[in-house]
């Protein structure tokens, strides 16, 4: 919704730690900060999801034995944080001129008791839903980098969800295509 923000920053490629060091590529850290207080096990999985997503796009063997950190500060989280968290990832790598694979949005669903799909929930509507599922989609092919479910549905309705995620990918490329072009037609 749009009433989740989130700030995203980008350090890299610098030079790596020994210890993190990879000979054949970059290696990515993401480190996702709460709105207050300390990172827990929700972020912490969190950021799992989207290094996963990053390192699927970032063509990190082009900086060998580099570190590239991606920080996301939560400004405010009414639901969809995730996705606004791969969406603001994806715009900061995009921004920062690093070799893509393909760009990638996130977009999250709620499956509502009576088998309604809604796109970008609410907080409240997350609560409520039976299911709430957050993809990861490429602009390639609008395949699918990560998927995360909370709750339960049946295979056929992560298909539907999934069939929603991949129409409303459209919208956000469109989205990441007019910011770039604004931004660099001034």
């Amino acid at each position: 919704p749009g009433d989740t923000s989130v700030l995203a920053g980008l350090y890299g490629p610098a030079e790596a730690k020994l210890s993190k060091e990879l000979p054949d590529r970059a290696a990515l850290e993401v480190l996702l900060r709460p709105k207050v207080g300390l990172p827990g096990v929700m972020e912490r999985s969190r950021e799992q999801l989207l290094r996963q997503t990053c390192e699927a796009v970032v063509l990190g063997v082009l900086h060998p034995r580099t570190a590239i950190t991606l920080v996301l500060q939560v400004l405010s989280d009414a639901g969809s944080l995730l996705s606004c968290c791969l969406n603001a990832a994806c715009m900061v790598l995009l921004d920062a001129g690093l070799p893509l694979a393909t760009l990638f949005c996130g977009i999250t669903c709620a499956l509502q008791p009576d088998g309604a799909i809604l796109l970008d929930p609410t907080a409240r509507q997350e609560q409520e839903a039976r299911a709430v599922l957050t993809f990861a989609i490429s602009s390639s092919e609008r395949k699918v980098l990560m998927a995360t479910t909370k709750g339960s549905c049946s295979v056929e309705e992560m298909q539907q969800c999934l069939a929603a995620a991949q129409r409303a990918a459209d919208t956000i490329f469109q989205f990441y295509r007019d910011s770039v072009h604004r931004r660099y037609s001034k």
